[in-house]
């Protein structure tokens, strides 16, 4: 294909075979596929927002949108990685990892522990640490958090009103909130999720 991908900071790169994996066949350089990804993962948002999702809790829910998201751009969407990358949990411990989370976050939200911004910006640091997917773990893990905040009756985050996908003063911020946050220090990330 030789398409060069550009990663900005932070991001997971993508390995020889998953990038073999692009569905598109016309794409040629990272604007192209941004902006089909844009689209890909806006398709996925909408049929995420759509309706009611009771069992958004759960690892097929997340398999199922990851796929609804990427699914036009990766063979491998809604597939869990399994490569080592430069963040996020082995891969065989991938699926363990996010049913505790899931049954953590259900467990939060039945005893009212914390308020939803704080239960939901916890989430989101966890979900990307465990960093489930090839790629696209951030934007997938910004969707999976908004969904369970409108599920639970709380406005969206405002995520910085920033462009997190692309090198920039409100991705650094966001990079930096989610290290601190892997200190044990979520001051930054609670903040920085309803910032403008």
């Amino acid at each position: 294909m030789g398409l060069d991908f550009e990663y900005p900071a932070g991001a997971t790169p993508l390995d020889a075979d998953e990038a073999a994996a692009l569905i598109p066949r016309h794409i040629s350089n990272q604007g192209q596929l941004n902006a089909w990804e844009f689209r890909n993962v806006l398709e996925g948002e909408t049929w995420a927002f759509g309706a009611k999702r009771p069992k958004m809790l759960s690892i097929d829910f997340m398999q199922t949108l990851h796929r609804r998201m990427f699914g036009d751009t990766w063979r491998w969407a809604g597939q869990f990685r399994k490569t080592e990358k430069n963040i996020g949990v082995a891969p065989e411990n991938i699926e363990v990892e996010l049913k505790k989370l899931c049954d953590d976050i259900k467990a939060q939200l039945q005893s009212g522990s914390w308020s939803i911004d704080e239960i939901a910006a916890r989430f989101h640091h966890r979900l990307t640490h465990v960093h489930p997917f090839p790629n696209g773990n951030g934007r997938f893990s910004r969707t999976m958090t908004d969904l369970l905040l409108v599920q639970n009756g709380a406005e969206r985050f405002t995520w910085g009103k920033g462009d997190l996908n692309s090198e920039g003063a409100s991705r650094a911020r966001y990079i930096s909130a989610l290290r601190a946050a892997d200190a044990k220090d979520y001051a930054r990330l609670f903040g920085f999720v309803r910032s403008r």
